[in-house]
């Protein structure tokens, strides 16, 4: 209590009627201890905080609420201008008592005593309940679980024996045998003896000896492949499949006494004749024309040396079949030796075996040769084409992984169209695969093409869907239903599509007429962007009528943007626009002066200006508790309020529209004219589609869920269930996976994904549930989804407190701080998987609770009692911003490049624009 000269004795000892009231006093003197913790506990609601003071103990009321003085629990007291008092204080008793903000004014026994907020102690009120009795029971929902989440793209089985026809040979003998070991099985046990088998495959080969199925047609033949297996040469520097000696990669104790004894010892000496005869035979078998066993005994070769190949004792067995593995083949290489002349010859006689089997019509046998013989597959492939194999040759283009717009177009001409456009959305290469289909198949291109713009068209993409399609003449019937979509939608794209209405209809003018007169004399900065893209889209029109009509009021709309301070320059576009030869522009040209490069920056790009401070207190509190917020183009915000929907409100803080889906956590679209929200239903979350341009919401499904990505881009939408990471199409009736990783081995923490890159952190326990690692996976998205990072976070020894993760790899977690004066060092942290300008590792401290980071900005949360506190900071580790907020619950922070927002359970939501530095406060009424 502040030391005073003078008692304060007020005229009026406590409030009278109804008022509302913040906070109760309880005096366990007058009711009891037991007594005063039950009222405590009866008044306590979500938010509420408990305190000792003077004795008694105070309840802070989440929301200020009526109540009748006679009929409260506790002594009330009202919050008068940042101070609460139990009694209504005259102007000239609060001057002799001077109160701070935040202070506590009692009335006791007479006398008005001042408490300053250092003097209050918080109390944990869950303390006081005794729980030692309860015992913890697992539950589980009563309805039935969510069903799981369909594989759209199931594995292509590699092509079987008959798809080959009747020309394929029967098995060999040994076919079970070399099946087992290609495909990295137990080889099953042969009856002979170690010794016999050791005997019958080094036995030396007479040269035409009777009976010897190895007898040469021409002597040269031996002595030539026998100098290509000299030991003391390259007996073991050729792999069979590269014609370049592989780099050493550390071989063990082993493979150095196999490569001493196969220089130093007799069994080289075998070795090296046996390989000389096997190959011998086999050049036999081409020249025969057997080209049936040739190719059942051949030795496939490949461009480049596997990094665990190892040497060989022994040759190769025969192949069981004639027959193209799509996946290729699997576990280690061995090197065969010979060196690169035994090689050359090799590949020469399988081109010739080619050409023969194409000449003679046998095509899939042809194939066969490109791809498992010479490695060749892309060629197969094309081949396999040219003659009409179309699934085969998408079969062993999928299974190959060879470039995905090669296998959509693959697909796409193989007639399986739904396969097509699922692996083109997966991968994102609808552009390329396009590109493919141009050159040789225009018509399917077009199709194709049509399939690309309406996926995006679903994705509320719509000036991407009209740039798609707009190459197709006869589908521009289609393309103008999207344009006029979004211009509805607003935006930059809006305003791009509103110059294509305006230029690529006969009748697009007079119907854009109204909206471009009133983009272009609107004078609010708000819509100088949207100027800036239709004057872009404007410039790159051919020249028309309708474009000189339009050129002169936006030219003058560009010079008076150009004369507003803040905004972006947009001087080069004006020195474009008044470098075109259209007469339109003469007289303007004369009366305007030639608009100068401006050298103004934004608020991102100047971290010398003043830090942006915000503040809020309780007077700040909105009505509902906001449990996520997200900005949308046109500064409008959607907030997701739990029970009671979501809400879409706009810049001057009215209402725009509501949302009857329960909403607790928002997926925003790239576009910001889609969302979804999400809503836990005991195991499962109930998952609704928000499309906010038409202003309806419907439920899609419940899914199971353990993390997901905050964004997704309309489509395409990344989640984490049961040690799964699943790409969910969106656009599906029911939810069905694009793509998956079926066993991370853990449990999944965070995600976050970009138009580039998908990252997630993943917990992994021991059997015994205790605490093992943290693991970070990177994949890069065009073309693949492809791994390019799988890692460890170091120095983690514990569960982590709290984590941040952005796109492209770059993870910080955040230790549990035990102590103040125990320094620990920095927090366990991993750079991004690019390469790019990062932030530094973030140091222990008391107060913070955690981080959000993006590849430009951080956000860092701290909490002293009551203050919450987040600061932004840039790339450079210069404080831009800091939000403050005074009571409970914490703030909720979402950060991208464009926008930061905060809020909390109080209803308190405020947003900085991170290229202007405006802030945004958004009443929730």
């Amino acid at each position: 209590m502040s030391p005073a000269l003078e008692a304060v004795r007020p005229r009026v000892q406590v409030h009278r009627g109804t008022v509302k009231v913040a906070a109760y006093w309880f005096h366990p003197a007058i009711l009891g201890e037991a007594e005063a913790r039950r009222r405590v506990l009866e008044a306590w609601r979500p938010g509420a905080t408990v305190w000792a003071l003077a004795g008694g103990h105070l309840l802070k009321l989440a929301t200020p609420g009526l109540c009748a003085v006679e009929s409260a629990p506790g002594l009330p007291l009202v919050l008068e201008s940042g101070v609460l008092t139990s009694a209504p204080l005259s102007p000239k008793e609060r001057e002799r008592l001077a109160p701070p903000v935040d202070a506590v004014v009692l009335v006791h026994a007479g006398i008005a005593r001042m408490y300053g907020p250092w003097e209050l102690r918080q109390v944990d009120p869950g303390a006081w309940l005794d729980v030692s009795e309860w015992r913890h029971v697992s539950v589980k929902g009563l309805g039935a679980p969510p069903p799981p989440v369909k594989v759209a793209l199931e594995p292509v089985p590699p092509p079987t024996r008959e798809r080959f026809g009747p020309g394929v040979p029967a098995f060999a003998p040994e076919a079970e045998r070399m099946l087992a070991r290609m495909a990295g099985r137990e080889v099953p046990a042969v009856r002979e003896g170690f010794f016999a088998r050791l005997r019958r495959a080094f036995r030396p080969q007479t040269e035409g000896a009777p009976g010897s199925t190895l007898a040469p047609r021409r002597a040269g033949w031996l002595d030539w492949v026998r100098s290509m297996f000299s030991v003391t040469t390259n007996a073991a520097s050729t792999s069979g499949t590269s014609a370049q000696p592989a780099e050493p990669q550390g071989p063990g104790a082993l493979e150095q006494l196999k490569e001493w004894m196969l220089r130093n010892t007799l069994l080289g000496q075998l070795v090296g004749q046996r390989k000389g005869d096997y190959l011998r035979h086999l050049f036999e078998l081409f020249e025969e024309g057997n080209l049936d066993e040739a190719l059942r005994h051949a030795i496939p070769l490949g461009k480049d040396l596997d990094a665990r190949a190892k040497l060989a004792l022994g040759v190769p067995g025969p192949r069981e079949t004639l027959r193209i593995q799509p996946r290729g083949r699997g576990g280690a290489a061995q090197t065969f030796g010979g060196g690169p002349a035994v090689f050359d010859a090799l590949r020469e006689r399988y081109r010739e075996t080619f050409r023969r089997l194409e000449r003679e019509g046998r095509i899939d046998e042809a194939a066969f040769v490109l791809a498992e013989l010479l490695d060749a597959a892309e060629e197969a492939v094309s081949f396999l084409e040219r003659h009409g194999r179309f699934l085969l040759a998408a079969e062993l283009a999928e299974g190959r992984n060879l470039a995905p717009g090669l296998v959509v177009r693959q697909w796409f001409l193989a007639k399986d169209v739904e396969r097509a456009v699922a692996i083109a959305r997966r991968s994102g290469v609808f552009a390329d695969a396009v590109l493919r289909l141009e050159k040789t198949h225009p018509t399917q291109a077009q199709a194709l093409r049509l399939l690309w713009a309406e996926s995006l068209a679903e994705a509320g993409d719509w000036p991407r869907a009209v740039d798609t399609a707009w190459p197709v003449a006869s589908a521009r019937h289609v393309a103008r239903a999207w344009v006029e979509r979004g211009i509805q939608a607003g935006g930059m794209g809006g305003a791009k599509l509103l110059a294509r209405l305006a230029l690529g209809f006969p009748d697009g003018f007079g119907a854009a007429r109204k909206d471009i007169q009133t983009l272009l004399s609107d004078d609010t900065p708000l819509r100088a962007p949207e100027r800036l893209s239709f004057a872009t889209e404007l410039l790159r029109e051919s020249t028309s009528d309708a474009r000189s009509a339009l050129l002169v009021p936006t030219v003058r709309a560009l010079m008076r943007d150009e004369a507003v301070e803040g905004l972006p320059s947009n001087a080069k576009l004006l020195q474009q626009l008044h470098a075109l030869k259209d007469p339109a522009l003469a007289a303007l040209r004369t009366d305007l002066p030639t608009p100068r490069p401006s050298t103004r920056e934004s608020w991102a790009a100047s971290p010398d200006l003043p830090n942006v401070r915000v503040w809020m207190d309780r007077s700040h509190a909105g009505a509902h508790a906001v449990h996520d917020a997200v900005v949308l183009p046109g500064r409008r915000v959607l907030l997701a309020l739990g029970e009671a929907g979501a809400r879409l409100v706009g810049p001057d803080g009215r209402t725009l529209a509501g949302f009857d889906v329960p909403a607790f956590s928002l997926v925003l679209s790239e576009q910001g004219n889609r969302a979804l929200a999400l809503a836990r239903r005991g195991d499962p979350w109930r998952v609704s589609r928000l499309d906010l341009m038409e202003r309806r919401a419907s439920h899609w499904c419940d899914l199971e869920l353990e993390a997901w990505a905050s964004t997704y881009d309309g489509e395409r939408w990344f989640t984490a269930a049961r040690n799964t990471v699943s790409m969910v199409d969106t656009l599906a009736a029911e939810p069905r996976s694009l793509w998956r990783v079926p066993d991370v081995g853990g449990t999944v923490l965070l995600m976050a994904v970009d138009a580039k890159h998908l990252s997630f952190l993943v917990l992994h326990l021991t059997p015994a549930q205790v605490f093992e690692r943290v693991e970070r996976w990177c994949y890069e998205l065009p073309g693949g989804p492809v791994l390019r990072g799988r890692e460890d976070i170091k120095s983690l020894r514990e569960s982590p407190a709290s984590l941040a993760l952005t796109p492209d790899g770059e993870a910080m977690v955040g230790r549990i701080v035990v102590s103040e004066e125990l320094d620990l060092g920095p927090w366990p942290y991993l750079a991004p998987v690019v390469t790019r300008r990062f932030h530094l590792p973030t140091f222990h401290d008391s107060n913070r609770v955690g981080e959000v980071r993006t590849n430009s900005w951080r956000v860092t949360r701290f909490q002293k009692d009551e203050l919450h506190t987040a600061v932004l900071r840039d790339s450079a580790n210069h404080a831009r911003a800091t939000v403050e907020f005074s009571g409970t619950p914490p703030q909720v922070v979402r950060l991208t490049e464009d926008w930061c927002v905060v809020h909390d359970l109080f209803g308190r939501v405020v947003w900085l624009d991170l290229h202007s530095g405006e802030v945004h406060r958004v009443p929730v009424v």
